[in-house]
């Protein structure tokens, strides 16, 4: 980001899903990769899908779903309790133990019980309000 100057570096029109400059440079995500504060910069057009865009204008943005709605991006409904439980032959629910989430028959206790979070769009526990975190898994 930089001061206006008008260049042709600051100058980009919409066309096609593509955000291009007069030089035909396109926004690229880096490297393809679609991350959480990953870099977008400017690079030759070659179609990929981490060069293509929506553009959404505030007044047409859809409402965020409230409490007891269905966020259909990820299948759940806001902040609504509800358990996880296995398709395995013995229906066991997840739980906490710990830093860990096990399987344990159902016992009715909060930390069987999770919810959907919207403004983080993540899995919450109702024990806790911490959300899932699998990064450690296979350690």
């Amino acid at each position: 980001m930089r001061n206006t100057n008008s260049r042709w570096m600051q100058m980009w029109r919409f066309k096609d899903n593509y955000m291009i400059n007069e030089k035909g440079r396109v926004f690229d995500v880096q490297g393809g990769h679609d991350s959480e504060n990953r870099n977008v910069f400017n690079w030759k057009k070659h179609n990929g899908i981490n060069q293509q865009w929506d553009i959404v204008y505030v007044d047409e943005m859809p409402a965020e779903p409230k409490k007891g709605e269905l966020n259909t991006d990820f299948g759940f409904k806001v902040e609504t309790p509800f358990h996880i439980v296995s398709r395995m032959p013995s229906k066991k629910y997840l739980d906490i133990i710990g830093r860990n989430i096990v399987l344990k028959t159902a016992n009715g206790r909060n930390s069987q019980t999770w919810y959907f979070h919207q403004q983080s769009r993540t899995i919450r526990s109702k024990m806790n309000n911490e959300s899932f975190d699998i990064r450690g898994s296979g350690r």
